[in-house]
C-alpha cells in the first residue's frame, strides 16, 4: 500500500469513527437504555473518566462564514469506558445525562469490537440515523410551507 492509499484509509476511518461518536451522541437515553435491557450478556465496563458534567464555550460564525465569535457556554457530560477486552470507549452528549453518556461510551466501545460491530450499527445507529434524517425532512417541510417569494413589480409610471 503506498502513501496515498494509507493517507485515504486513514481518511476513511476518522470519518467512519466521526460517524458513529456523532450519532451517539445526538441518542436519546431511552434508545440507549432500551438496546442495554436487550443484551443477555452485558459486558463489564470500567470507568476511566467520568461521567462528568462541565461547560464548553460554543463559537460562532459572523455571516456563517466571518470572524469567529463566542456565542456562549453549553452544558456537556463527558464518559470514557473501558471493555474487559481493553478497548476503549468515549461519549459526550449535550445536557446533563450521566447514565446517558456512559450507555454511549459502551456502545462506542461495543462498536470498536469486531464481534458486536454489526450489532451495534443495526440495533442502535440505524435506528437514530432514520430518526435524525425523519425529522430533518419533517423540519425541511415546515420550512417550505412558510417560503415566501418575493419579485418585483413593474409599475405604470416607473416605464
Amino acid at each position: 500500500m503506498n502513501s496515498a492509499q494509507r493517507h485515504e484509509a486513514a481518511a476513511r476511518e476518522i470519518r467512519t469513527r466521526k460517524r458513529v461518536t456523532d450519532l451517539l451522541a445526538r441518542a436519546e437515553r431511552e434508545e440507549l437504555a432500551a438496546v442495554w435491557e436487550t443484551l443477555s450478556e452485558r459486558p463489564v465496563a470500567i470507568s476511566v473518566r467520568g461521567p462528568e458534567t462541565g461547560l464548553v464555550m460554543v463559537r460562532g460564525r459572523i455571516g456563517g462564514g466571518g470572524a469567529m465569535f463566542n456565542l456562549g457556554e453549553v452544558t456537556v457530560t463527558r464518559a470514557t469506558i473501558r471493555l474487559a477486552s481493553g478497548i476503549i470507549g468515549h461519549a459526550q452528549a449535550l445536557g446533563t445525562d450521566k447514565d446517558r453518556a456512559r450507555l454511549a461510551a459502551i456502545f462506542d466501545a461495543l462498536w470498536q469490537e469486531p464481534a458486536t460491530q454489526d450489532f451495534v450499527e443495526q440495533a442502535i445507529l440505524s435506528p437514530i440515523a432514520e430518526r435524525i434524517e425523519s425529522a430533518d425532512q419533517q423540519k425541511a417541510k415546515e420550512t417550505a410551507a412558510t417560503r415566501v417569494d418575493f419579485f418585483t413589480m413593474v409599475r405604470g409610471e416607473d416605464k
